[in-house]
């Protein structure tokens, strides 16, 4: 919860406030775990506390896996994704097509506003998982490309 340091008579002295309930508290000092009485009850605010899960963005890396090709390996394997919800208004490729970084692949509407998906990978089209009037949801899978 919260840690202070203290220096009594000279010594030195860091405490973490590890929990609270009613007049006891757990107090960690110097790594020595203690449980201590308060003198009065302790009131805690009445606002809850926000506890977030971990966010993980949409995209197909994670933290394990290096963001660098082997120079030996196949290039350019991977799906391209859908950077947020909308309908697909125009496809620009098909099955079997090559495509290199920056090629612009698909048009996506979201919020009354037109987006160009745009390859971010080098091969040859090896599936497609939308057509025009298809709505999507972020994070779909929209092209596959492989080696």
């Amino acid at each position: 919860m919260k840690k202070f340091k203290f220096v009594i008579h000279g010594n030195p002295y860091e405490v973490d406030v590890v929990n609270v309930e009613d007049n006891i508290a757990e107090i960690e000092v110097n790594g020595t775990t203690y449980k201590v009485e308060i003198d009065r009850k302790v009131v805690l605010p009445k606002t809850p506390k926000l506890v977030r899960s971990f966010a993980s963005p949409s995209t197909e890396s994670s933290a394990s896996i290096a963001k660098t090709a082997s120079p030996m390996g196949p290039k350019g394997v991977g799906t391209i994704k859908s950077p947020l919800p909308g309908t697909i208004l125009n496809v620009f490729v098909k099955e079997g097509d090559k495509v290199k970084v920056g090629d612009k692949l698909i048009v996506l509407e979201a919020m009354k506003m037109e987006n160009n998906i745009n390859s971010d990978k080098e091969g040859v089209v090896t599936s497609m998982k939308v057509k025009p009037g298809d709505s999507v949801l972020e994070g779909d899978v929209l092209i596959q490309i492989g080696g």
